[in-house]
């Protein structure tokens, strides 16, 4: 053997390729670990897994792929089917219409009110998609308020609202947010310098946006979009409050509730919904990928803000006057509805009463109280959970860590519908340690549904939150003697406060207009949160004044938090500013 050949065989030196000891891994650090592992586990991963697993087994355990083959030759599925493709896509392709334009207005042309608008334009997501349903049926269907005005002024309707248009209609204006805001960050970001080269090169309009805007801020679109196709495809409650059951999430939820846990086509239909959520994920990703999108400045160097003309400017306020009109009139129809006594083939309402809040304060009163304690609960556990996780990646070196995040992130791709079934599914006939309680029966799974769902939004702002306190800070409180514990307490926790309240603050909102796995695990009134009563209302005319008037609470505490966790996260900020300046220098 030459020195040569020596040299190249022999393992090089050094402290990178040592092998990894186990031992050096604190306790601690193994336990936060295997509990943040065996609750994905317990309540996510094998829900999820249970339910892919009973779709593809036979009664007497073997496995078949006759339920697909069943799934696609009855005509009702097969419909569902294509129809909720057919939706999600006509709502994203529709949602992109109204966020596209009044997101490169905003950010592209100098004009007053563009941050009201843009504020304005996020609204309709603290809103149920499945109360905006119901306001939007008065407003624009076929006896509601636009429509008995053209009939009366010009003689004829507008079939806005009729059937797959309407939840597409629906859910095209609750859902544009997300590409309005990923959108909007995207354009802010482009370097300025790329349109003014476009632009000397003579480039303009709309040339100018196609060729070289748009394309510079695919990324925030396409995520956007992305997000849009997966919440509608999996959306419950707008579908069944509209009527329209031959869409793929009503179908399991029919299934599952009037034919029973062993029907094998709840579990085939909650395959492929995952499949496609999935699918969605994965094609947004793969559109982007092997092309390059950054520029060389962000901030001071965006595109420039330029001014419109007089007869540009009064086309932009008409269109944004337009859309925001209509984006509003979900809160405006609810707000109607809940002080309306009577409101049938009128534009507006006929009389005007507060019974419908009084009867929601009698009646309701405890649905209020379990919205906040599940909520709230799940909430804390995310942040929990978000901290934790984020704090094992990013501060210890326990193998596969990375591994947690994949996974809780994952819960993203799974609809609401098929983890409550993963649960009905898993856990039937299992009782709580020391009573003859069902697991499924309590308030507790509504509670871990929750979390489960809502944990990879805690679990980002809290990763980012980490990822700005820098590691010294906590070196130095262990060099003076604080103990680990002490400077997680001490130390890290309060100086990621504002995000992990953001975190809490999202989940808790966003929890509060769940409807899909409420409505499998809800098993008695008494249990029922917000979004089950304003269900449960809004299927009887005489209910729709009350489930108006509890819907109306939902957005206010929905907009309660909201307000209450930016002033937070503002006073936090400017707290803590001074003395990390202090610190630095």
């Amino acid at each position: 053997m030459t020195p040569h050949t020596a040299a190249a065989a022999a393992p090089p030196a050094g402290p990178r390729l040592a092998p990894f000891d186990l031992r050096s891994v604190r306790p601690g650090v193994w336990l936060a670990g295997a509990l943040v592992l065996a609750f994905l586990l317990l309540f996510l991963v094998l829900p999820v897994a249970r339910v892919f697993i009973t779709a593809f087994i036979e009664a007497d355990g073997s496995p078949t792929l006759g339920h697909f083959a069943a799934f696609f030759s009855q005509g009702l599925m097969k419909e569902s089917f294509f129809n909720s493709l057919y939706v999600a896509l006509m709502s994203a392709v529709f949602a992109a219409l109204i966020a596209v334009p009044l997101a490169y207005f905003t950010v592209r042309f100098d004009f007053r009110g563009a941050l009201l608008i843009q504020t304005l334009g996020v609204l309709p997501l603290i809103m149920p998609p499945f109360v905006g349903a119901v306001a939007l049926q008065l407003i624009f269907g076929r006896s509601g308020s636009l429509n008995l005005l053209l009939g009366e002024w010009f003689g004829f309707t507008l079939p806005i609202m009729d059937g797959l248009n309407g939840v597409i209609f629906v859910e095209s204006i609750h859902y544009f947010p997300f590409i309005l805001m990923n959108l909007t960050v995207a354009l802010r970001n482009i370097d300025g310098a790329m349109e003014e080269a476009a632009m000397n090169l003579g480039c303009r309009g709309w040339r100018l946006f196609w060729r070289v805007i748009f394309p510079l801020a695919l990324p925030g679109f396409v995520a956007g979009a992305s997000l849009v196709f997966v919440k509608v495809f999996d959306d419950l409650g707008t579908p069944l409050v509209l009527g329209q059951t031959n869409l793929l999430a009503p179908q399991a939820y029919l299934r599952i509730t009037q034919v029973g846990l062993e029907d094998p086509m709840g579990y085939v239909i909650s395959v492929i919904m995952i499949v496609f959520s999935i699918t969605a994920m994965v094609l947004s990703a793969r559109v982007l990928k092997g092309r390059d999108y950054a520029t060389t400045q962000k901030g001071g160097g965006s595109i420039q803000r330029r001014e419109l003309s007089l007869m540009g400017s009064f086309a932009a306020y008409a269109w944004i006057g337009v859309v925001l009109l209509v984006v509003l009139s979900p809160h405006l129809g609810v707000l109607l509805l809940s002080f309306a006594q009577v409101w049938s083939f009128s534009p507006l309402p006929d009389a005007y009463t507060l019974a419908h809040y009084a009867t929601v304060f009698q009646d309701s009163s405890g649905m209020i109280k379990n919205t906040l304690i599940y909520c709230g609960l799940a909430a804390g556990l995310d942040v929990l959970l978000g901290v934790t996780i984020a704090y094992l990646i990013f501060r210890t070196k326990l193998p596969a860590r990375q591994a947690l995040d994949w996974i809780a992130t994952a819960s993203l791709a799974v609809p609401g519908i098929v983890l409550a079934i993963g649960y009905l599914r898993l856990y039937k006939g299992a009782t709580w340690p020391g009573t003859d309680v069902l697991v499924t029966s309590t308030w507790v799974m509504i509670m871990l549904a929750y979390a489960v769902r809502r944990l990879p939004y805690a679990l980002r702002s809290c990763i980012a939150a980490l990822q700005q306190v820098h590691v010294s800070l906590e070196e130095a409180a262990e060099s003076l003697g604080a103990t680990k514990l002490r400077t997680i307490r001490r130390i890290l926790v309060p100086l990621m406060a504002g995000g992990i309240l953001a975190g809490f603050v999202t989940s808790f909102i966003t929890a509060a207009v769940e409807l899909s796995a409420t409505l499998l695990l809800t098993s008695a009134e008494s249990q029922a949160p917000m979004s089950y009563g304003i269900y449960l209302y809004m299927q009887s005319v005489a209910g729709r004044g009350p489930g108006a008037a509890l819907g109306v609470l939902a957005i206010a505490v929905v907009a309660l938090g909201t307000y209450l966790s930016h002033l937070v996260v503002e006073r936090t900020q400017s707290r803590f500013a001074p003395q990390t300046h202090g610190e630095k220098t």
